[in-house]
């Protein structure tokens, strides 16, 4: 009885064994690579339930998802010769299983560092074409498309696809640091005393403009001034004419009497005149005739 048992048992588990060593299952999450003495069969396994020669075939799996490697402090030169400190991520998948055991042994870390020995290279050409300035203030997706574009020609070889590429950060090294802030200072400067220069020379400008208006207002306002005084003097003169057209005689009094006025009656006024002068004719006679 026991001996049955026993032999049931045995055999239950050499049929499971069997199975499990020519029965493998492939995750949609997975690549898998079938070989046979080391040598690849297969590598384009869809996901599902697949068979495999005992002894003779042996299967790795690898994943089919995006991967993640991130780099820091890595040091690349500009065009000036200047070093800029960078930090960057890849995002990345297997697309070719068979190519990245061939590439890279299926090593994960090799892998990764092959690509970023490909990264690496398209920020340096990148960086060597720009300076420290353009750099810093060029739009950072220009930089990245650039090294995008060279990392997907190239990543083809390791049998991987290279999803994206991004600068986390830019830093300038400490030499550098000093001598970038000390020339941006300097153009700021630059821009500063422009810009005062043309703001003192739209000034002057303005002042000149004003200048002149006041200029030409006053010789306009003299002139009309004059034009009227003229026209008063002128009407005036009219107005005594014909006043002394019609009563001379009252006239000649009027003006003799305004004459008196304006010269005699100061306290300090002194007249040297001749009596029989024609100033005196109406203190002499109310008539202005002379007494003999």
């Amino acid at each position: 009885m026991f001996s049955k048992i026993n032999m049931f048992f045995i055999i239950f588990l050499l049929v499971g064994f069997v199975i499990n060593s020519t029965v493998f299952t492939v995750d949609e999450r997975e690549h898998a690579v079938k070989f046979r003495f080391g040598e690849i069969v297969k590598a384009d396994y869809s996901p599902g339930l697949h068979f495999k020669i005992p002894i003779v075939n042996e299967v790795r799996k690898y994943p089919n998802r995006i991967l993640n490697y991130g780099e820091s402090q890595e040091r690349f030169l500009t065009g000036e010769k200047k070093n800029l400190i960078v930090d960057y991520f890849i995002t990345w998948r297997i697309v070719d299983p068979g190519q990245y055991f061939r590439t890279a042994r299926g090593d994960e870390i090799l892998a990764q560092q092959r690509l970023s020995s490909i990264i690496r290279e398209g920020i340096k050409a990148e960086f060597s074409r720009r300076t420290v300035q353009e750099v810093v203030s060029a739009e950072r997706s220009e930089i990245m498309s650039g090294m995008l574009i060279q990392a997907r020609q190239r990543a083809p070889e390791l049998g991987i696809e290279v999803v994206d590429v991004r600068v986390m950060r830019i830093e300038l090294s400490d030499e550098v640091s000093d001598s970038v802030y000390a020339r941006m200072q300097q153009e700021r400067a630059r821009v500063a005393a422009q810009l005062r220069a043309e703001g003192n020379e739209d000034s002057e400008r303005i002042r000149a403009d004003a200048d002149r208006q006041r200029t030409v207002i006053l010789a306009e306002a003299y002139r009309d001034a004059e034009i009227m005084r003229g026209e008063g003097d002128a009407g005036a003169a009219e107005i005594y004419a014909n006043a002394y057209t019609q009563n001379p005689q009252f006239y000649s009094f009027y003006r003799s009497m305004q004459a008196y006025r304006q010269s005699i009656g100061g306290q300090q006024d002194v007249l040297v005149l001749s009596p029989d002068s024609d100033f005196f004719q109406f203190l002499q006679n109310q008539f202005g005739v002379v007494s003999p």
